[in-house]
């Protein structure tokens, strides 16, 4: 039985913790939930802690760490994580934007002989764009498109009117370092794929709010030695949080499965 501990409680968290206690993550059990305030929560639920404290969630001894919360969550409990001998699986994957940030990381799990996992998420083909890396891969290049409710809150409300936009419109087009940067919520897509591909100043990245579609499309393309490929997602945006998806959740829950199965896919 795999142990999880699971940072953050939002939306995403929320379902991951069902898909656990469901029993859609294989062999895993939730030992613990760390949140920022308990006052908003119960203290259990199925036998796994709600907690504050980062003391009493490393106590509960979990094998892998489940990061939900945000960059500064990456930030404050990565190679923390690591240095309790946990596996760490990172959502906000943005966060390795800062390359400070991430070698720190990598050389914590290489000392403490352990991993850090990125599930797919929100985006398809990462196992794709992984293998043609290993040579050479030429060009990768990821088209965002949200609608309008996804980009309340988020620097795009800095560049388009929000109440008044009538087609899509481009917001940002750069390098993945840079759109992880002003976009920390809303493209940790294009962190996952400069990790498994050609890198964050290598790949490109056009971002789009579109009034004209209900949910949250990525599009990926790439070329080199392996060929070329092109994939498109729609994700269903949750009704809770606009800004992430229902498969967000479940491609967390198949990431802790696979762990513990038998079958590994991809």
């Amino acid at each position: 039985m795999i142990r999880v501990g699971l940072i953050g409680y939002g939306t995403a968290g929320r379902d991951v913790a069902e898909a656990i206690l469901g029993g859609q993550a294989g062999n895993t059990r939730l030992a613990a939930v760390l949140v920022r305030d308990t006052a908003k929560y119960a203290n259990t639920l199925e036998g796994g802690l709600i907690t504050d404290s980062e003391e009493a969630f490393f106590a509960c001894h979990p094998d892998v760490v489940v990061e939900t919360a945000g960059h500064e969550a990456v930030i404050r409990y990565a190679e923390t994580s690591l240095c309790h001998g946990c596996d760490f699986m990172v959502v906000s994957v943005g966060a390795f934007c800062d390359q400070a940030l991430h070698d720190r990381v990598m050389d914590s799990a290489s000392r403490h002989g352990r991993r850090v996992l990125v599930p797919s998420a929100a985006i398809a083909g990462l196992d794709r764009i992984a293998a043609a890396a290993q040579g050479p891969l030429d060009s990768v290049t990821l088209t965002t498109r949200k609608p309008v409710k996804a980009w309340r809150g988020t620097f795009a409300e800095e560049v388009v009117d929000l109440d008044t936009v009538e087609k899509p419109t481009v917001i940002f087009e750069g390098n993945a370092r840079e759109s992880s940067r002003v976009f920390p919520e809303s493209v940790n897509v294009s962190a996952a794929l400069s990790l498994a591909g050609v890198g964050f100043e290598a790949t490109r990245v056009r971002v789009l709010v579109d009034p004209t579609i209900d949910k949250n499309v990525h599009e990926v393309s790439a070329k080199g030695l392996f060929g070329e490929v092109r994939i498109e997602v729609q994700n269903t945006p949750s009704p809770n949080n606009p800004k992430t998806g229902y498969i967000v959740a479940m491609s967390v829950a198949r990431a802790l499965k696979n762990l513990s199965s038998p079958l590994v896919i991809g």
